[in-house]
């Protein structure tokens, strides 16, 4: 058994700052131990996968980063696992938990995955290994996972016993809630513009400081036909993680972030409003292009035209939210976003359809992280949320 002190000390030692999960009471100490230490940064995420996102926006502001999270959650991290990090080699330290060890009585829901933990995590790439329970193996696990990921740049996992980590108590410093954002609304009811329009019209008001985050789908491809630039990074899969990588991006730089997502995506990791607006980054700016429907796919509705997305952003602690339905409307909330503290949402309803010669990115998703971090590494120390 070791103690969240040891544990802390050798990952401070080998270079890991950021942290980030969901919790389960086999993670508590550690968690706790992270909270109560107001030299490292965690993050709580409304969800596993949501933390594999943060973690890889926090990784490309050049972080070292561990995600922690029970288990049952790993189906909620695969997805991430598999088409964010695994394409862009983004590494991070994964640590697990083992609840439903055979052979141990736990809860019935543990039963099946606590079976075939260690089986999932080797085909999804990320082979386990045991949680250093001692303090002497601290140093050299951690050696072992920095050259791991050095090689591979892919996550390393590690799976974590009850009784590994000795309990220790909690000094969290609360989370204050968010001050009334503003809203406003730029509305005419007429023709919705196209997406490529509306892109179009973003590049052309862009700040060239800004690190862009475009949200998988037809989205990134019309933003890289438009025009490839360094500090774009075409999200591939893990649909919805756009706004936890900014996110986690926005935390760690004094950057300019923006984050070009989708209704679809949105809907899909709704959790991460919540998180966004209770840390609140400064720098962080999310817009929303809502067609109403699954673009990639054949057009099926989504449920987002009854969706007041400025409402929830508001609700959930975003100091700006506009919504609008037309490029000139859309031009009107950059300006006003742009004079406000963020995190700031766009909500700008466009018409279903994509450009006609549709390019895809021809930089490979890895080139493109790097490409990225590079730009992102020119900035100054991160800002105050």
């Amino acid at each position: 058994m070791i103690t969240a002190q040891d544990f802390l000390g050798a990952a401070t030692r080998a270079g890991f700052d950021f942290y980030t999960g969901v919790p389960c009471s086999f993670l508590t100490p550690l968690i706790n131990g992270v909270l109560s230490d107001r030299s490292l940064r965690y993050v709580g995420a409304a969800s596993e996968g949501e933390a594999v996102a943060i973690a890889a926006g926090a990784w490309l502001a050049g972080r070292a980063t561990v995600v922690m999270c029970q288990n049952s959650g790993l189906g909620n991290a695969v997805n991430p696992l598999t088409s964010l990090n695994a394409p862009f080699r983004i590494p991070t330290l994964f640590i697990t938990t083992w609840r439903g060890e055979p052979g141990l009585k736990d809860e019935p829901q543990h039963e099946l995955m606590g079976t075939i933990t260690h089986d999932l995590l080797r085909l999804i790439g990320a082979p386990p290994a045991a949680f250093p329970n001692a303090p002497d193996q601290l140093d050299p696990a951690f050696a072992d996972a920095i050259r791991a990921m050095a090689e591979t740049g892919l996550p390393v996992a590690w799976i974590l016993r009850k009784g590994d980590v000795e309990d220790g108590p909690l000094d969290q410093p609360p989370i204050v809630p968010a001050a009334p954002g503003r809203r406003d609304r730029f509305e005419q009811g007429g023709e919705r513009p196209a997406r490529a329009a509306a892109l179009a019209a973003y590049l052309e008001r862009a700040d060239p400081e800004a690190a862009v985050i475009a949200t998988t789908g037809k989205c990134g491809r019309e933003l890289f036909t438009l025009e490839d630039r360094e500090q774009h990074l075409y999200q591939v899969g893990s649909m919805g993680g756009a706004s936890g990588m900014a996110l986690g991006l926005a935390l760690n730089t004094a950057r300019p972030v923006v984050v070009l997502d989708g209704d679809g995506a949105a809907l899909m990791k709704l959790g991460t409003f919540a998180t966004i607006g209770a840390y609140r980054p400064s720098n962080l700016t999310h817009i929303l292009l809502d067609n109403g429907v699954h673009d990639s796919t054949g057009g099926q509705a989504t449920v987002s035209e009854g969706v007041d997305f400025a409402a929830i952003a508001l609700a959930c602690g975003y100091r700006y939210a506009a919504s609008c339905d037309s490029l000139q409307g859309f031009g009107a909330a950059l300006e006003a976003a742009y004079t406000l503290r963020g995190p700031r949402l766009i909500h700008l309803r466009i018409a279903p359809g994509a450009m006609d010669k549709l390019g895809r990115p021809t930089i490979a998703p890895a080139d493109v992280a790097r490409r990225f971090k590079a730009f992102v590494a020119r900035a100054q120390a991160a800002p105050r949320p």
